[in-house]
């Protein structure tokens, strides 16, 4: 096991907080560009995380992650988050997200997503299926219903928690990375920069060379990624509402699994 002090991640959808910028019409995905002199992109390995969630700078409760290897080129990652202070646990906010994909050669092409949201009056379950042989993406469930209307797919289409995985496995010292985010009934474009140059980033008292990835079309919700090489989540991940410290996931602990 390894043991990170105070390390964050969040995936977009997990808190009922926080809108990123609706796109204005769908548009297949571009994926970074690379070129031969950079590093291979790191294979993908099962792995479980352990987080404190914080919201406005209170610790509001704690949150786990976990990639698993399903058998063959199909994968499984899953977010819980659950609230037990503050607002959070007056509410005893629980909620579940995971989405089952396939790995192929290094692509994420999601297959199932759902998303289970608990607490006082809440209670929200919605599925959805992408489907590659119609090219089609449908949800049910708790949703509105202009959200329940198939939507058309194209390769490289993500999930939002497929989306941070993907940063993870592209993020290269200036790269402009960009996603076509489609999940719960929503399509968006996601596009990140990658700063020119690491940074070191403190983390209760120990330094790490990041890489510092800014979603750049967010409106006035900003994502901020630091990523560092060999730790299979972002090293922190802070979002911002209206120039303000929003959510945060600082990660604590993680290990791989077989």
């Amino acid at each position: 096991m390894k043991t990170l002090p105070t390390l964050a991640l969040l995936t977009a959808l997990a808190w009922p907080t926080a809108h990123a910028q609706e796109a204005a019409a769908p548009q297949p995905a571009q994926p970074a560009a690379q070129t031969a002199e950079e590093t291979p992109r790191p294979a993908l390995e099962p792995f479980v995380a352990t987080y404190e969630a914080y919201n406005k700078g209170d610790l509001a409760g704690n949150a786990t992650m976990q990639v698993v290897h399903n058998g063959g080129q199909q994968w499984r990652v899953d977010l819980g988050i659950k609230g037990n202070r503050g607002f959070a646990g007056i509410l005893g906010l629980n909620i579940q997200q995971s989405t089952v994909f396939d790995d192929i050669g290094g692509q994420f092409r999601p297959l199932t997503q759902s998303t289970v949201r608990k607490g006082l009056f809440l209670g929200k379950k919605i599925n959805g299926v992408y489907d590659w042989d119609t090219h089609t993406a449908q949800w049910q469930g708790s949703i509105k219903d202009e959200r329940s209307k198939p939507i058309v797919l194209h390769e490289g289409d993500m999930s939002g928690l497929l989306i941070n995985l993907a940063v993870i496995r592209d993020a290269r010292p200036g790269a402009r990375l960009q996603y076509h985010f489609v999940d719960g009934g929503r399509v968006r474009d996601h596009i990140y920069q990658v700063a020119d140059e690491t940074e070191t980033v403190e983390v209760a008292g120990l330094s790490y060379t990041a890489m510092r990835v800014s979603r750049v079309n967010g409106g006035n919700d900003e994502t901020i990624f630091w990523v560092v090489n060999g730790v299979p989540t972002p090293v922190r991940m802070l979002q911002r509402e209206n120039g303000r410290d929003g959510i945060d996931l600082r990660l604590i602990e993680y290990q791989g699994t077989q």
